[in-house]
């Protein structure tokens, strides 16, 4: 490649992003190791022999960078990873070992990359790389997250779960209602919310690859997919739980039989969720045990859904429907599980919205009304979460103002958005009906 080509600001953008990238993933495999885990580098490398973690997100992944391949390549790659998956089976029910299915499709992405170097010149190579560098990057993404997890945990002594619980008190402690339900809804309502939870990448995955069906005949990428946002929610987030500790209700308030082991221990402030709603008091920081990861301020599962909502909604009727399935069952997820407080679900939508906004302005260029949307969602969300850490109290104590008034500005930051992305979509122009001309006599 010339230098001429190398100072095109398309290129070097992406060189910096991947050196970036790079950077970031060696700092995270250092910080992993030193408090004796390994990190992201070394459990990606471990799933090309021994089984991976998530085979469902492994084939997710292939999915996605299938996008770029012919229905031809596509049927051949699918048929590789499934039959190196079979060999593996059968292999660890030889030898006795852990079952899980995902190597082939690993496979299959390292492969890709490899013909792409190898085989492949030009746009064809660009394409093809852009395809892989996708699938690795959802991967990549969620080990990531591990990481990210168990550094908070190691490095957060003390949670802010009191802060967050009395502030709770204005929306009516919404996850102990909601807890109560699903408890009440018996093992089949909390296995549908258990499989929306944790399958929330297999969603995203097949949003994506509706909004990049095109990308193999018109062989580019649109401007803007699901993909960048996932990864730029699952970047700065877990920057804030390093801000704002907070581990969960079910953990930090502990939880009775019906829902097993919360996971507190003596750490927790009793037996409380979701039976007995916690008393109003001066809230203090707590410590907590170092295992637990601090990932609830904000919720990144209600980012992640508001997201896939998002984009589902110019897909046909039946993504739309999942999308808005997917949405609500992740809301009940969060809260029904313990997992979050009410307060973590409106810092979570209002994070994701001004996210979203931030990328749709740099894909169509900054201007005011760009400037002015993340400037208010970014101002909103960090009042948010001012209000949560300092003024708690005044929230329990006066439900009936602050309840609303936290209702009020999520709304206010979606109708922000709403209104604002909407004056940016081009309009269609208007049908010019041909004047009829006089005939001649």
């Amino acid at each position: 490649m010339n230098r001429a080509v190398w100072r095109q600001p398309r290129v070097l953008l992406w060189a910096a992003a991947s050196v970036v990238t790079l950077g970031f993933l060696v700092a995270l495999e250092i910080a992993a190791r030193h408090y004796g885990m390994p990190g992201p580098i070394t459990n990606q490398a471990r799933e090309v022999i021994f089984a991976p973690k998530s085979g469902p997100l492994l084939y997710a992944s292939m999915g996605l960078m299938m996008v770029v391949l012919t229905w031809r390549e596509r049927i051949i790659a699918l048929g590789v990873a499934v039959g190196i998956d079979v060999v593996f089976f059968l292999v660890r029910w030889a030898v006795g070992a852990q079952m899980m299915f995902g190597n082939g499709a690993l496979w299959v992405l390292l492969g890709c990359a490899v013909i792409a170097v190898t085989r492949r010149t030009g746009a064809e190579r660009v394409l093809l790389l852009k395809g892989v560098g996708l699938g690795l990057l959802l991967v990549a993404g969620r080990k990531t997250g591990d990481a990210w997890l168990l550094i908070t945990s190691k490095t957060r002594p003390m949670v802010l779960d009191q802060y967050v619980a009395t502030a709770d008190h204005a929306l009516g402690n919404p996850s102990w209602l909601v807890g109560r339900l699903v408890e009440a809804s018996g093992s089949v309502g909390s296995h549908v919310l258990d499989w929306v939870y944790i399958q929330l990448a297999v969603a995203a995955v097949c949003v994506t690859v509706y909004q990049l069906r095109n990308v193999a005949a018109e062989r580019r990428f649109p401007s803007h997919h699901l993909v960048r946002t996932f990864l730029v929610i699952g970047l700065i987030g877990p920057a804030i739980y390093m801000i704002f500790p907070v581990v969960g209700p079910i953990f930090a308030y502990g939880t009775g039989e019906a829902f097993g082991d919360g996971g507190g221990g003596h750490y927790a402030v009793g037996i409380l969720w979701p039976d007995t709603m916690p008393t109003l008091a001066t809230p203090h920081h707590m410590p907590f045990n170092n295992i637990t990861p601090r990932n609830c301020m904000p919720s990144l599962h209600t980012a992640w859904a508001t997201a896939i909502f998002i984009h589902s909604r110019r897909g046909p009727r039946i993504l739309r429907f999942a999308g808005t399935f997917w949405l609500i069952a992740t809301l009940g997820a969060t809260l029904g599980f313990g997992y979050h407080y009410g307060a973590d679900i409106i810092a979570g939508v209002v994070f994701t919205l001004t996210i979203e906004a931030g990328l749709r302005a740099i894909t169509r260029g900054w201007d005011r009304s760009g400037i002015q949307l993340v400037a208010y969602g970014a101002a909103v969300f960090a009042a948010l979460l001012l209000s949560y850490r300092y003024l708690p109290m005044q929230m329990a104590t006066h439900p009936w103002v602050f309840g609303p008034l936290l209702i009020l500005s999520m709304v206010s930051v979606i109708y922000a958005y709403v209104r604002t992305t909407r004056q940016w979509d081009p309009k269609a122009a208007p049908v010019v009906q041909p004047t009829p001309q006089p005939e001649l006599v």
